[in-house]
């Protein structure tokens, strides 16, 4: 029951709700949901991108990228259109006058011609930041193909062992009622064990099948 209970807190907290929000849908008992019944194993490379690690990674490498811009541009003249205007007068009284004001304008450019080396240098240095959001980004693709690979796989399996376990089911109910009715026929003692072996088997299939159930339930959430 206190598993019960934090799972039910923990699935509520996940919803981005109270903990106890879940707490009256949850707590009768029901069955386990069933899966689909088919899961289309070819899922498109599109998905992928949803994921918000792949989708941090491509913009950090986005950013790096443009970064070498920044860095190449140093290597140009920036032109620009510049302006001034105050007064200046070697008495304080007339600094008011009209012939105390000055004003300036026109084009100004700035290159750093004399600083090449840091330009370059900084120029690799955004180069190297690039092939590492590069490498990180490879790594979270890669990675993301291995958690829906291993996902495909758990589940597929899990459908096929599901699919024999039923078919495990519904031997051992046959064991169950053959056992049952040699030992209506009164053939003895023995019999009544069998009956009871058989009985166990069916219990221990029928928990082997709820438990597979839920396994595939649970490989289906971590496909999604």
């Amino acid at each position: 029951r206190i598993q019960e209970a934090a799972a039910i807190h923990r699935l509520g907290v996940l919803l981005g709700q109270a903990p106890s929000t879940l707490k009256a849908e949850l707590s009768p008992p029901a069955a386990i949901p069933m899966a689909l019944p088919e899961v289309p194993v070819g899922l498109p490379s599109e998905l992928l991108m949803r994921r918000p690690d792949i989708r941090r990674a491509e913009r950090q490498m986005a950013a790096a990228s443009a970064r070498i811009g920044v860095a190449t541009a140093d290597y140009f003249p920036r032109f620009s259109l510049t302006g001034s205007f105050g007064t200046q007068s070697d008495k304080v009284a007339r600094m008011g006058d009209s012939r105390s004001i000055f004003w300036s304008v026109g084009p100004s450019v700035s290159w750093n011609v004399f600083d090449a080396g840091r330009i370059s240098s900084n120029i690799k240095v955004q180069d190297a930041r690039l092939e590492q959001a590069l490498s990180s980004y490879e790594q979270a693709i890669l990675l993301s193909f291995e958690e829906v690979e291993n996902a495909v796989t758990s589940y597929a399996q899990n459908v096929i062992r599901r699919e024999a376990l039923e078919r495990g089911v519904v031997a051992s109910r046959r064991s169950v009622e053959l056992a049952v009715s040699r030992f209506a026929g009164g053939q003895g003692v023995g019999d009544l064990l069998d009956v009871l072996v058989a009985q166990r088997d069916l219990f221990t299939a029928e928990d082997q099948l709820v438990r597979s159930e839920a396994q595939l339930s649970s490989d289906l959430v971590s496909l999604y």
